[in-house]
């Protein structure tokens, strides 16, 4: 048994190449305000805000997973919000 198999999924490799993407681009911008603001300060502001925004998204899909709708899946906290706004627009018709 191969435990590392290739990938031969187009949606996946989609996915990756976004995630490798996304991590190039955050790890961009924390280079180039490092750069610009080179003190302790800029440094630990910024692991805070990266620390705090990754707890947020975790939290949200927590309680969303949890408490709104266990056996919906959501493509991510757009996908969340409208089926949030259709419930509570098909609650006012009724």
């Amino acid at each position: 048994m191969r435990i590392l198999q290739d990938i031969k999924s187009r949606r996946i490799l989609i996915l990756i190449v976004k995630g490798a993407l996304m991590f190039l681009c955050g790890t961009l911008a924390a280079s180039l305000l490092l750069l610009l603001h080179p003190d302790w300060i800029t440094a630990l502001l910024l692991a805070a805000t990266i620390f705090g925004f990754c707890r947020f998204y975790y939290f949200a899909f927590y309680v969303i997973e949890h408490y709104v709708d266990p056996k919906f899946k959501f493509a991510g906290l757009h996908s969340a919000l409208l089926f949030l706004l259709s419930k509570q627009s098909t609650r006012e018709d009724a």
